[in-house]
């Protein structure tokens, strides 16, 4: 046990002390506000703490006060526009890359000021829990110090160029699953050590101007109504004096969300608006001052921003920027992450390459707010094109690969009319008198805010189509289908797949064995609840014969796999695993060629047990962005070696996860409550607690060149700050980077403490023979941890152990030194 003499650590950071380009909020920016609150009315103050329409704060004419615009988002400009769409959140976390992440946030300030947006809704830093969450994508993977330096370099980037980042989800929104109403229940100290620490970089050292609460409650209590979070966190611990808003439609009650310290309810005023509020004013319920507080923050932020006074779009940035495509390109280099490569299968020197899959000829992103639509885009197939020529690369895009079968469907089982049986109902729930019947060539439909037909609604209805299959022949059909809202398949009255809920648009796939003569009886059903309508099926026989011919001609193979913005995004959680028509293809190309890479595409962590052992090189791709076909073809020719490295460890199944049995409610109770009862011990630090080792462990990436590592020296440069060095040597043969990382392990702590924890980290670009020494500082928060009885970080004297090395599972080097 360790004496209780404690070192208490002292976070504020004032801005002076931050670089001299970041924006802060001055006493002069304060007056000014303060002196417009005076002159507003009561009504005029309420209005101004709600939007007026999507994406805008509102003006007041009168007082000079501009209309500001908002933007998504985190990898690209969006929101009525095309714009550079910049490789994932995730890959930007692959990078390990400091200086090149601060790029992105200028790229993004650029392309935001020549829009006329003056506040990006971005970065998101929550963390990494579970590789089911949809939006995982978004964000920067599972350790706290690593998302919080992202975080940190995106968000001075980005407001180094005058525009104002925001900071969210705040907080512990690590699920979309139910995310309007699942409380996340996470006890003081995982709260503060895992998952606040990147919100309060952002406000104490990077002096982000907005932060935006998350939808989930906390504790019970919801983000945009929780005190303790906005008021006693967020305003006193760590001095923010920017402007809080909710995320859209994440604001619950008037009182709850004025009390709990909103500043801004977002895109309109539902619950903060003036028939609400002045009730409670006047009974005494939410006073005055504390309206006043909000349009303060408010003002006193945009001013301080030059919102006011600049103009508000910029014409000295072209939209599709030379300088954003190449800042995406980079990041792309970099962020990809080579995750096995036997027989050094890759790269790809010479030979004709064939490039399939349902990524091969598309980029494919994650959806929702981080979907970005770009001026151009280049496939994994373009880009390998552009380094092989035409002649050395071929394309067996789905359309090729699966025959439609369209002409092949009937309307019974008598085989006497092409088509299917259609069934309308006036109910979402296929219920009650049928509307209307029909016979219809095919399943392809979008109504949009319409409906079918004149007499039905255009919300809440509800229709089925019935057909049969004969199969002509032996093989495998790949169903397609989409839809917003309800859509699924059954054949011979057994579901095959779907995605029967409200949603926005969605698709999935399914395949299915089917043997020549045999007779298969299809039902597509199809519900809409609100807002738009839109339903397709399509059918394909995977032509096996042309499958084979092409991979006779070719050398070498890539299979582009993974998730879209369909089946990976906002307000949705997706599978672990890939679909069985995906790991079949994969499994399939597999048996019939020896020189096989699979390309994934995803967010997180997927299931590799059906298929990666069967291939030699997998290449982790995340959502590259619009140049990412261009940076994978440099990587599989060898023109590029890979340097990036997990930000998240990969387990081998699901169920090894540290969240596993806590990642979804008590469904046996009324009120949805998820318990974190993992604690602090999730991810990696999950791992080494629980002796489970992962499939891919965090910080792990191959390169086509190795790495030596020697000669560690731990120094102190005053009180417990230490400076690590050592030496990194490039002995391979290849000119490539690497990502140093140190960890730190308390020896002799008094409380429950992971067994090592990332503290610091460096990339170094070494050509190949090449050493360089290496140097990380330590602060004394390298060394804290947080202590719930005295409610701050504290650091135990005693031993530590301080571990250097490629990985988080390889550390060859370490030294134990004396607090």
């Amino acid at each position: 046990m360790k004496h209780k003499l404690w070192i208490i650590i002292g976070l504020f950071i004032l801005c002076p002390n931050i670089v001299k380009a970041q924006i802060c909020i001055t006493q002069e920016a304060e007056q000014r506000a303060r002196e417009l609150v005076s002159q507003m009315t009561l009504e005029e103050k309420i209005d101004y703490i709600s939007g007026p329409k999507s994406f805008y704060i509102r003006a007041v004419p009168r007082l000079g006060i501009p209309e500001i615009r908002l933007a998504d988002g985190p990898q690209g400009i969006r929101n009525n526009t095309k714009s550079t769409l910049y490789p994932c959140g995730i890959l930007s976390a692959s990078t390990w890359n400091r200086e090149l992440v601060r790029e992105l946030g200028h790229g993004l300030g650029r392309d935001a000021k020549a829009r006329g947006i003056s506040i990006l809704l971005g970065p998101g830093v929550n963390i990494y829990r579970s590789p089911l969450c949809g939006r995982n994508y978004e964000y920067f993977g599972e350790d706290p110090y690593l998302t919080s330096e992202i975080g940190k370099q995106y968000i001075q980037g980005v407001q180094e160029e005058g525009v104002m980042a925001t900071v969210k989800h705040f907080a512990v929104n690590n699920q979309e699953w139910s995310r309007h109403n699942a409380s996340s229940d996470v006890d003081e100290r995982t709260l503060q050590e895992i998952y606040f620490p990147a919100f309060r970089k952002a406000v104490e050292e990077a002096q982000v101007g907005a932060v935006m609460n998350s939808y989930n409650p906390v504790n019970g209590v919801h983000a945009t109504e929780n005190p303790w979070m906005n008021i006693d966190i967020l305003r006193k611990q760590w001095g923010f004096k920017g402007i809080l808003m909710s995320d859209w439609t994440s604001v619950y009650s008037a009182v709850g969300a004025a009390n709990g310290g909103l500043d801004l309810e977002m895109p309109v005023g539902k619950f903060m608006n003036k028939e609400q509020l002045i009730p409670a004013i006047k009974n005494g319920i939410v006073t005055e001052a504390t309206i006043d507080a909000k349009v303060q923050h408010v003002l006193q932020t945009l001013i301080a921003f030059g919102c006011f006074d600049s103009p508000k779009e910029s014409s000295n940035v072209t939209k599709d920027n030379l300088q954003s495509k190449e800042t995406a390109l980079k990041l792309a280099r970099e962020g990809v992450v080579l995750l096995k490569n036997e027989r050094q299968t890759l790269p790809y020197r010479k030979g004709k390459t064939l490039i399939l899959g349902p990524n091969a000829d598309i980029i494919p992103t994650g959806g929702g707010s981080g979907f970005v639509t770009p001026f151009s885009v280049v496939s994994v197939y373009d880009g390998m094109r552009q380094l092989r020529g035409d002649k050395q690369v071929e394309l067996l895009s789905d359309s090729l690969l699966y025959k439609d079968l369209a002409d092949q469907f009937y309307t019974d089982k008598q085989f006497t009319q092409k088509g299917f049986k259609s069934e309308y109902y006036n109910t979402r729930n296929l219920t009650g008198d049928i509307f209307r019947t029909g016979i219809e060539p095919g399943i392809e439909y979008a109504w949009k805010y319409g409906a079918p037909f004149a007499g039905m609604p255009t919300d809440q209805f509800s229709a089925r189509w019935t057909g049969a299959y004969r199969a002509q022949k032996d093989g495998t059909i790949k169903f397609q289908l989409a839809g917003d809202d309800g859509y699924r398949l059954f054949v011979n009255d057994q579901l095959i797949t779907g995605d029967w809920g409200n949603h926005s648009y969605s698709t999935r796939s399914a395949f299915m064995e089917v043997k020549a003569g045999e007779v298969y009886k299809l039902r597509m059903e199809f519900f809409d609840n609100v807002g738009e309508a839109t339903v397709s099926f399509r059918a394909g026989m995977m032509d096996e014969a042309q499958l084979a011919t092409s991979l006779k001609r070719a050398q070498n193979v890539i299979v582009c796999a993974g998730f879209n913005s369909s089946t990976e995004g906002e307000g949705f959680d997706r599978p672990f695993a890939l679909s069985h028509g995906q790991e079949y293809l994969i499994n399939k190309v597999a048996a019939l060629h020896n020189n096989v890479t699979v390309i994934v595409n995803a967010g997180g962590g997927i299931d590799f047990r059906n298929w990666g052992n069967n291939v030699p090189s997998i290449l982790m791709a995340w959502y590259p962005g619009q140049e990412g076909g261009l940076a994978l073809a440099e990587i599989i020719t060898g023109k590029v070696s890979p340097s990036g490295k997990l930000p998240i460890s990969i387990e081998e199944k699901w169920e090894d996860n540290p969240t596993f049995n806590s990642y979804y409610d008590n469904r046996s109770v009324a009120h949805k409550r998820v318990q974190y009862t993992e604690g602090i011990f999730v991810g990696y630090r999950g791992y080494d607690h629980t002796g489970k080792k992962p499939l891919y462990p965090f910080g792990y990436g191959l390169s086509y060149s190795n790495f030596a590592y020697s000669n560690l020296t731990a120094e102190k440069t005053g009180t417990n700050n230490i400076t690590i060095s050592f030496d990194i040597k490039n002995i391979g043969k290849t000119d490539a980077a690497e990502i140093a990382q140190v960890y730190v392990s308390d020896l002799h702590s008094s409380v429950p403490r992971p067994l090592k924890e990332l503290k610091g980290y460096d990339k170094v670009y070494l050509k190949r023979g090449e050493s360089k020494r290496i140097s990380i500082s330590l602060s004394k928060e390298a060394f804290a941890f947080y202590d719930i009885n005295t409610h701050q970080f504290i650091v135990e004297p005693g031993e530590f152990k301080i571990q250097a090395g490629p990985s988080s599972a390889e550390l060859p080097l370490t030294t134990t030194l004396s607090l």
